[in-house]
């Protein structure tokens, strides 16, 4: 849904209030969103992309190509990093008015409660990019229809955010974005099926951030993108790479509120860093612009509505403002910053042609309203002014990820048998309610990751020899391998750990090994095998 303003007069002060039905825009306006994108410029050689990854999701081409309405960026087919799923395409209906090449596939996921994307990465902070476009995909018109259709993402093994497209046009597209601490070589996004609508995602993207960046996102916590917007005149209704190298969306204030008492102000003089002070990079280009009142209001507010995904009660919210001054004045403008009726920054002065960034040290605030308000001081001669504003949502990260030497381990279990369970998708333990059947994990230790201590393997249709990994386990108490088709010889399991060892009704042959025959007779391993089975009988264990 379109924002709408309104600007209001009383005592010669103003009020413009950003609402939305929604917490994220929706791209109605599509074909003006691609002429926009197409006319950025930027001068010399375009940012480094190393480290972007960006997923065309359904699309069956595995030619990598670049959207000409992005420029120098890469896209890819989603095959490879992603299990199960099926493909599609956007009604024919739609096709034209989809903003990006990205938006015109989508793969969803009727079977499976979770389903998960593996993107890989380098440890450290990340911008993980979700978009949808529904379009009708299905002949179902399943946005309109009346009934709910929502589903969520997790981060990692934590919930994210839900994906409402209750009562949304089936042509918008809303993406979902969330700014978190890769803690090794991959980063999770997994689509979550609530019961209400099949899930389904249409692009997802990868961008690295330097850690120096936004402090308080760590390995406890993430932050999702609530708003993020650019003041004064902008062009582009989403600025985004190159003119920011971090590919944020910007969203353009302008093309909701460019009319009385509204001012834009803008400059070509350079608006600079504090040397040192990476915390937020906002691109030079946003910082040169600004909005602001005309001289007679001395107040304005923004107002963030809370859409119908997040409980408006419970709602912590981190504001980021920033300000740079590039009046070519030299008049005095002070004033106060509210978060709903608390004083955040009394009396504040921004910088001339410097960016300032203002925080609460990253303090999530109570505000249920989503409201904040810039207020001229008595002493001020100019109104405020602003020139980006971004807001996230606190994104706990509580939910420990698996052990990573079993999670590979287990990996290479599923690769190695060809095992095409519906829920081994995702994280093998956490969280708790979507752990791989078959296995059980240890929680027990608190602030260490959740352990592999018993996988039950019986009865699945193995075949082949003994995977080596199961001996790399260094937690795991009980295999249970019984009733399969595995062949050969019993591999040396030197788990010291291990206390169950199931291999019956199997062709397996040959001795048994000594650790493991050993570690039996002294009553520290409870080895079950079928006797008759073996080609040797001399070192048969009946159970």
């Amino acid at each position: 849904m379109p924002l709408a303003c309104n600007a209001l007069q009383k005592s010669k002060s103003a009020m413009a209030i950003i609402s939305s039905a929604s917490t994220k825009l929706t791209w109605i306006l599509a074909p003006l969103l691609v002429l926009a994108t197409a006319t950025i410029r930027v001068h010399g050689q375009p940012p480094s992309t190393s480290g972007f990854i960006s997923l065309d999701c359904g699309n069956r081409n595995t030619t990598p190509y670049t959207d000409s309405s992005i420029r120098g960026i890469q896209h890819q087919s989603d095959v490879g990093f992603v299990e199960g799923g099926l493909t599609h395409q956007i009604a024919a209906v739609y096709m034209a008015g989809a903003p990006y090449e990205s938006q015109k596939t989508l793969r969803s996921f009727p079977n499976g409660s979770r389903n998960c994307y593996t993107l890989p990465s380098t440890p450290g902070k990340k911008l993980v990019r979700a978009l949808f476009t529904y379009g009708d995909y299905d002949g179902l018109n399943r946005t309109m229809d009346g009934s709910p259709f929502l589903f969520g993402l997790h981060i990692g093994a934590n919930f994210w955010e839900a994906v409402n497209l209750t009562s949304w046009d089936p042509s918008s597209t809303i993406w979902k974005e969330v700014l978190t601490v890769a803690p090794g070589g991959s980063v999770s996004v997994c689509l979550i099926n609530f019961g209400t609508g099949t899930p389904f995602v249409s692009a997802l993207e990868l961008r690295p951030l330097q850690d120096s960046m936004y402090p308080f996102v760590n390995s406890s916590v993430s932050i999702s993108y609530f708003r993020r917007i650019r003041f004064g005149q902008a062009t582009d209704f989403i600025t985004r790479y190159p003119l920011d190298p971090y590919d944020r969306f910007w969203e353009g204030w302008s093309f909701s509120y460019n009319t009385y008492p509204w001012m834009t102000l803008n400059t070509s003089s350079p608006v600079r860093r504090l040397p040192g002070d990476n915390t937020f990079q906002v691109p030079e280009g946003i910082l040169q612009q600004a909005s602001t009142l005309d001289t007679n209001y001395s107040f304005f507010e923004i107002n963030v509505a809370v859409g119908p995904n997040l409980d408006a009660k419970n709602l912590q919210l981190l504001p980021i403002f920033h300000f740079a001054e590039i009046n070519i004045s030299n008049q005095n403008r002070r004033f106060d910053i509210y978060s709903d009726n608390d004083l955040l920054f009394p009396d504040f002065s921004p910088s001339r042609f410097q960016a300032d960034s203002m925080h609460e040290n990253g303090q999530f605030l109570h505000n249920p309203t989503a409201t904040f308000l810039l207020n001229k001081t008595r002493s001020s001669r100019l109104p405020p002014l602003i020139n980006a504003f971004e807001v996230y949502s606190l994104v706990r990260m509580d939910n420990l990820t698996t052990d990573a030497d079993d999670v590979n381990y287990m990996k290479e279990v599923k690769k190695h048998y060809n095992l095409a369970r519906i829920n081994w998708n995702g994280d093998p333990c956490s969280p708790r309610e979507y752990s791989w059947e078959g296995l059980t994990c240890d929680y027990s230790k608190r602030n260490q990751n959740p352990r592999i201590v018993a996988v039950d393997l019986s009865t699945s249709g193995l075949k082949g020899g003994l995977v080596i990994s199961f001996m790399n386990m260094a937690s795991l108490e009980n295999l249970d391998l019984s009733h399969n088709n595995l062949t050969g010889a019993i591999p040396d399991y030197q788990i010291k750990s291990l206390k169950v060892l199931d291999l019956s009704y199997n062709q397996l042959d040959g001795p048994i090994p000594d650790s493991i025959l050993q570690r039996s007779q002294a009553g520290l391993l409870d080895l079950r095998r079928q006797s008759h089975m073996l080609k040797s009988q001399r070192y048969v264990l009946f159970k």
